[in-house]
């Protein structure tokens, strides 16, 4: 990385904590779009919570009861206690902020709110959502215990960080239903952001969620703009172009994403270009073996035929053989809708099973999932039939 662009990093990681701490102890209206919440969810939460409240859209309708959830840049901590009224006792919500006046802001309330809602379910944590590893308050504690100075305290440090990480992560691998986001992404610097999805995948459980809102654009943000500390720390410079924020996730492991919010109003408009509020949802993929176990699955419409993220071809109403992963993968959010399930009757374990080509799509004859001798005829019929 150059001189410049470890300038240029510094002066928006400055821009962004500066803003966001005087934003904890007033409310600066440019941060945030308007956004509507369920009213009976907000009931509990201090009016201070909610007036430094900073964000582009609402993720908490994709948290289901009992999930464990993860709030990536959880500021004063809204968010956090919405969503520990609808994960219940059985839940988890865990909020990650690297602010300390906002982490400030969102503890103080702790204990009042889990009284009000009869549990205490949620906790937060200092850190950068790019580096979901590192609890850094209690790197801050550690590091008080070294007694090396100059080069060696230097190598300390970076053992330090690296044992935490593995003896301690602040989030463990695969340990979250569902980690919601709002209007944050986009305040991370773009060398960053490549960890900070592999971040939020790893993560995730298989077959977990990401509901990430925030700002896009309609046109690439020119450079002028994007060395803008102001715009940055705005929630402008950085955001995504819209098709590429979709891309990001993809290019993570992800699968299913797709707009599950847009607004059709952009929020603003600068130099022509217009950036607006949308919500993604995407989900973990199962990594398991491409196993032939007779499956098959038929697309119901409306298109003609569609193709997922794997390069599987499905055509209306016809059924399709797939490998065992992918037929378990369809019968879960986001494409159960769309797909009805054909079982075999008689199924095939997996210590059994051939390999399955999922590169050369083809029709699933009906006797494949029967079976060849299959000669089973109904001779009566019941009421709920005719």
């Amino acid at each position: 990385m150059s001189i410049a662009e470890q300038n240029q990093n510094l002066n928006h990681e400055t821009a962004v904590a500066d803003r966001y701490s005087q934003a904890a102890e007033a409310r600066e209206e440019a941060l945030c779009c308007p956004v509507q919440y369920r009213p009976e969810l907000l009931e509990v939460i201090p009016d201070e919570i909610i007036q430094r409240d900073y964000g582009c859209g609402d993720p908490s309708p994709y948290v289901k009861p009992g999930d464990t959830v993860l709030d990536l840049g959880s500021g004063g901590g809204k968010l956090c206690y919405i969503a520990a009224q609808i994960v219940g006792e059985k839940g988890k919500v865990i909020g990650v902020d690297c602010n300390e006046t906002m982490l400030g802001l969102a503890r103080q309330y702790q204990s009042e709110v889990a009284e009000k809602i009869g549990y205490d379910v949620v906790s937060f944590r200092c850190g950068v959502i790019q580096n979901l590893g590192l609890d850094l308050e209690l790197y801050q504690s550690e590091l008080e215990k070294l007694e090396s100075n100059g080069l060696s305290n230097i190598l300390d440090r970076r053992r330090l960080e690296q044992k935490l990480e593995t003896e301690q992560p602040m989030i463990e691998s695969d340990s979250v239903d569902c980690v919601v986001s709002n209007c944050v992404l986009n305040l991370v610097r773009p060398t960053d952001r490549k960890r900070l999805f592999a971040e939020l995948f790893r993560v995730l459980k298989v077959g977990g969620r990401a509901a990430i809102s925030d700002i896009v654009s309609d046109e690439t943000v020119p450079e002028h703009l994007q060395n803008n500390p102001e715009f940055w720390s705005g929630c402008i410079s950085g955001a995504w172009r819209e098709d590429e924020f979709l891309a990001e996730f993809a290019a993570a492991g992800f699968e299913g994403m797709h707009l599950a919010k847009r607004e059709s109003e952009p929020w603003q408009t600068v130099e022509g270009i217009e950036f607006r509020s949308v919500t993604v949802v995407a989900y973990k993929p199962d990594p398991g073996a491409c196993l032939e176990q007779n499956h098959g699955v038929i697309y119901r419409g409306p298109f003609r035929r569609v193709e997922d993220d794997d390069g599987h071809v499905f055509y209306r109403g016809k059924s399709m053989a797939v490998c065992g992963r992918t037929f378990e993968t369809l019968k879960r959010e986001p494409f159960v809708e769309h797909f009805y399930p054909v079982e075999p009757i008689e199924s095939v374990d997996s210590e059994s099973a051939e390999p399955f080509q999922c590169e050369s799509m083809r029709f699933r004859h009906p006797r494949e999932t029967k079976g060849l001798d299959y000669d089973v005829t109904e001779t009566t019929c019941s009421d709920d039939c005719c």
